[in-house]
């Protein structure tokens, strides 16, 4: 029996969610050589998300912060938790937290480093916790699967790992990212009071998203385009408030719109009735938001850092992310453009069609092969 721990789709953490739902439905539906079960912590909170509700699944009933912490105390002691899943051959953590077995072979899937790359960007408590566990989680896998290369160089460069212990398996737009009709994108504009022309941020709103920078830029672009808005898609994360707080001092709320979380359903007409997505982030360990953009049919101007060119192609526009008037720049060119922003979305969608799910089934599961032999 495989077990794939899918507590970050249960507690619907954002991109870490995504990636356990989407990968532990592919791997099932593509696999039918292993059994396979899944695990998961809850405490009061948390659901197991619809399209992984019928299969055999064994959970903890403790909440997000104790069961970490009990996990990393128990590798501290040498304890292995084994009862909680019984009959496990493997066991497959889709994030950077592995539950300490004895005599079971493990691997990890690791996103990115920014929590050591970038300590700022994080609480104290899960900075220090995640500096400490880490290290340790990955020299005890069998196999860390990283989400890009540039998540893998990283490992090697700041933990010492053997490369060969790490295998880059990419993720992908869900198979709902297709461009969308004229229809879905006009009923988009009505629902969430879309306006006429805007730039569009997907993702979560945090520190490292570098939206501050993308205020100083959209000043700049307001000079000779008054109407241009910008527009938010994504839950709240942490270290937020000085964001909102400047866009009530500069007088932005009409001109900077936060939607919140809005469901994979509905992002695509919403993507694809802006004039523009921007992804300014100083570091991604992958950038999904880059294939979701370009997969519902939209162009992406784009940070050229961590591993946001190795995914994003020759389909986005780069900028480096701390030059603000370079950033204007490039979204400028764009929106002038239109011949280049209709070459860049056709070379989008065939960005995003080198990537699926069905792929990073087949070469997962070639890794627990490569593991259990």
């Amino acid at each position: 029996m495989i077990y794939l721990d899918v507590s970050a789709a249960v507690h619907a953490r954002a991109g870490l969610g995504r990636y356990s739902e989407r990968l532990a439905r592919a791997v099932t539906q593509y696999d039918s050589r292993h059994k396979y079960a899944l695990f998961y912590n809850q405490g009061r909170d948390g659901q197991m998300p619809p399209s992984l509700s019928g299969l055999p699944a064994r959970h903890v009933r403790y909440g997000y912060k104790p069961w970490r912490m009990a996990v990393w105390l128990a590798h501290l002691a040498g304890i292995g938790f084994n009862r909680l899943v019984p009959g496990a051959e493997l066991y497959h953590s889709t994030e950077h937290l592995l539950m300490p077995l004895q005599g079971v072979p493990t691997v990890l899937t690791m996103h990115d480093l920014i929590f050591s790359l970038f300590p700022a960007y994080h609480k104290k408590l899960n900075y220090y916790y995640l500096n400490w566990a880490v290290p340790l989680f990955c020299r005890r896998a069998n196999k860390i699967i990283a989400v890009s290369q540039a998540t893998k160089t990283d490992l090697v460069a700041h933990y010492g790992l053997d490369p060969a212990k790490i295998a880059v398996v990419h993720e992908a737009a869900a198979e709902n990212f297709q461009a969308p009709s004229g229809a879905q994108v006009a009923a988009a504009r009505q629902q969430y009071g879309l306006p006429d022309n805007f730039l569009i941020h997907l993702s979560t709103i945090e520190p490292r998203k570098n939206l501050s920078r993308l205020l100083d830029a959209l000043q700049i672009l307001r000079r000779d385009r008054p109407d241009l808005q910008l527009i938010l898609a994504g839950a709240k994360g942490w270290l937020y408030d000085d964001f909102f707080a400047r866009i009530e001092q500069e007088g932005l709320r009409d001109v900077v719109h936060a939607l919140g979380w809005v469901p994979d359903e509905d992002l695509p007409a919403v993507i694809r009735a802006a004039s523009l997505a921007v992804q300014p982030s100083l570091y991604e360990g992958f950038g999904l938001p880059v294939l979701e953009h370009m997969a519902s049919d939209q162009v992406v101007a784009c940070s050229n850092r961590s591993s946001l060119p190795e995914i994003g192609g020759d389909a986005a526009a780069y900028f480096d992310p701390e030059n603000v008037a370079e950033m204007a720049s490039v979204i400028g060119r764009l929106l002038s453009d239109e011949a280049e922003r209709e070459e860049r979305r056709r070379l989008g969608r065939e960005q995003a069609a080198r990537f699926s799910w069905a792929r990073a089934a087949q070469e997962t599961v070639a890794i627990y092969d490569e593991v259990l032999a």
